[in-house]
């Protein structure tokens, strides 16, 4: 079993920069309802927007990587803060637990099992790595489409009677477990592949035998030419290296190391040196502009003393004289501080410049670079190096010759050909079996399958009130009809719609279940608000209550319908305000 227990949000979509927590292990029907709240804390009235649907967003970004909507990756990043956007969901499967942490700005991807985090190859660009989200696609057990179709039910999301013919088979197959056979057959595709390969691979080594055993004495005979050649070449390597090494022995390197290594200190001294007395002479001028400032400030304040402005010359009223004389004497304040500091600074500077004292010579050196000099160096130990390897190297033709000498015709073995063109046949023969629509196979899962599927779906479009019949063919086609008239699905009214698409998801989470694991978590997106009679209404309420109740799920109905808060045990309100989202789980009905 798939046990989703919680959900972070941080930065994501309307969620802002302070942490959201949603938690998923209750096992009750949760009504979603949106709050919108303006700066000055009244209720606007307006419910969509709030940040509803984030919380599925959220949870299929966590998952998948991607929202339930064609949503760019970077446009999920709350857009006031625009960076650290983080979502994390903790899951549990087989008494085993897990956690994935996925974000933006910056990119991060984090995989733990039972705390302890899995590698990961993280595409800088992308955010996201194909083996991780591999293992958790393998892991859950479902593909994205999957998910919107079981999960997280969204009016957003194309119902799947509205998708193409493939696209519905596409999905069927992988319900029923087709896709599995299909995922089979690629692997033995690659398996035949493989055999072929091997036996094209033994052909060409027969081929290649034939022609060794006509080659060989021409190759022995070649081999004695390389091999006097060779011995030719390592002499004149040797003395080629022995010249290279006296010319580079006649520097002394490690002295030469030593000065590079007193310049480099000296170096940095110097630059030093310039660069504060540089700042020096910047701060002595820093220092006369504040001197002045001051002065500036003082001769107003003077000025003030016969109530006359130092701007114009105006006689001044008593009020008028202090609001100014207060005002200078802020100004002469800070100019007086703003000159403490840049002495503060200034005797800094000297003190550094005292620090260094006197600089000695600039120290000789033959190399221009310390590199040049480290890499003399290199060269000289790589060249005693080679000249050694060089001496010790060993006649790379003797061995090949005394072995070809030695060998007699070679005899040729169609053996693994026969066993690999058998094994070949047989391969062939399961992949027939394993995507011929006609094969007994894929029959059998299909008609075993179908049969369940149909029963859950009248099953739920009886509970729910839609007087239509609705049954999947054995070629995987789905037959819509009413007293004995053919319908499509666009001749549905909107609940209507609604109604069979609530019944197919649930339909197909129940074979889900059946043939793969039960998963705890349920979510309802605005699905009852569109064109649901208030008959469709309670009847889709009743089977969640009972789902809940009986099969221990945690369901999120997200509603604008405020008249449902009392037919719920638990209420979460979205509520936006100046302009994040955050949850409020304050409401909770006991039956």
């Amino acid at each position: 079993m798939i046990k989703i227990k919680n959900l972070t949000v941080k930065n994501f979509m309307s969620i802002g920069n302070q942490t959201q927590a949603v938690d998923f292990e209750k096992e009750q029907l949760t009504l979603v309802l949106g709050e919108n709240i303006d700066m000055g804390g009244d209720d606007s009235g307006s419910r969509n927007g709030t940040g509803k649907t984030t919380i599925i967003n959220a949870l299929s970004y966590a998952l998948f990587g991607q929202a339930l909507t064609n949503i760019k990756r970077d446009n999920l990043i709350n857009n006031i803060n625009q960076k650290n956007m983080l979502v994390t969901v903790n899951f549990e499967k087989n008494n085993i637990n897990y956690r994935i942490e996925r974000g933006r700005k910056p990119n991060i991807l984090k995989f733990y099992i039972n705390n302890q985090e899995q590698e990961t190859d993280l595409d800088e660009s992308q955010g996201d790595s194909r083996k991780t989200q591999n293992s958790i696609d393998e892991l859950i057990g479902m593909s994205h489409t999957m998910f919107k179709h079981i999960l997280a039910l969204n009016t957003y999301t194309e119902p799947f009677l509205s998708l193409k013919a493939n696209d519905q088979r596409e999905v069927i197959e992988q319900l029923l477990g087709i896709t599995l056979l299909s995922e089979k057959a690629d692997l033995l595709k690659e398996e035949i592949k493989n055999s072929k390969d091997q036996i094209t691979q033994e052909n060409a080594n027969i081929e290649a035998t034939k022609a060794s055993n006509e080659r060989i004495k021409a190759t022995i005979e070649s081999l004695h030419i390389k091999k006097k050649a060779w011995y030719a070449k390592q002499e004149e390597d040797l003395k080629k290296i022995e010249t290279a090494i006296k010319h580079l022995s006649e520097v002394d390197i490690e002295e030469e190391i030593v000065s590079h290594t007193v310049l480099k200190d000296w170096s940095i001294k110097n630059d030093r040196l310039k660069s504060l007395n540089k700042e020096k002479a910047s701060i002595e001028s820093s220092l006369g502009q504040a001197q002045k400032a001051i002065d500036k400030h003082q001769r107003n304040l003077n000025e003030l003393d016969d109530h006359k402005c130092y701007a114009c010359g105006q006689e001044l009223h008593d009020a008028n004289r202090n609001k100014i004389v207060d005002s200078l004497t802020k100004d002469l304040n800070d100019s007086i501080e703003h000159k403490e500091k840049i002495e503060e600074n200034y005797n800094s500077i000297v003190d550094q410049i005292k620090e260094i004292g006197d600089l000695a010579a600039k120290p000789t050196t033959f190399y221009d670079r310390f590199d040049e000099a480290y890499e003399h160096k290199n060269n000289l130990d790589n060249l005693y190096s080679q000249y050694e390897s060089k001496q010790n190297e060993s006649d790379p033709y003797q061995e090949q010759i005394e072995e070809l000498e030695n060998k007699a015709m070679q005899e040729i073995d169609w053996s693994l050909i026969n066993t690999l063109t058998k094994l070949k046949e047989h391969q062939e023969f399961l992949l027939k079996l394993l995507t011929n629509k006609d094969s007994f196979i894929r029959k059998k899962i299909i008609d075993q399958n179908l049969s369940y599927l149909n029963q859950r779906l009248t099953y739920y479009l009886d509970r729910t009130g839609l007087p239509h019949q609705v049954t999947f063919q054995n070629d995987l086609q789905v037959e819509i009809t009413q007293l004995g008239q053919d319908l499509d699905f666009d001749n549905l009214s909107r609940g209507e719609r609604n109604r069979l698409i609530l019944s197919l998801s649930w339909s197909f989470r129940d074979i889900w279940e059946n043939l793969y694991q039960p998963i705890n978590l349920l979510f309802i997106d605005e699905l009852i608000d569109s064109g649901m009679d208030t008959a469709g209404v309670e009847h889709s309420l009743a089977i969640l209550k009972k789902m809940a109740r009986e099969s221990k799920k945690n369901i999120y109905l997200i509603s604008h319908k405020d008249d449902l808060i009392g037919r719920v045990n638990n209420v979460l309100r979205v509520i936006k305000e100046n302009g994040f989202t955050h949850y409020s789980n304050d409401i909770e009905i006991t039956d």
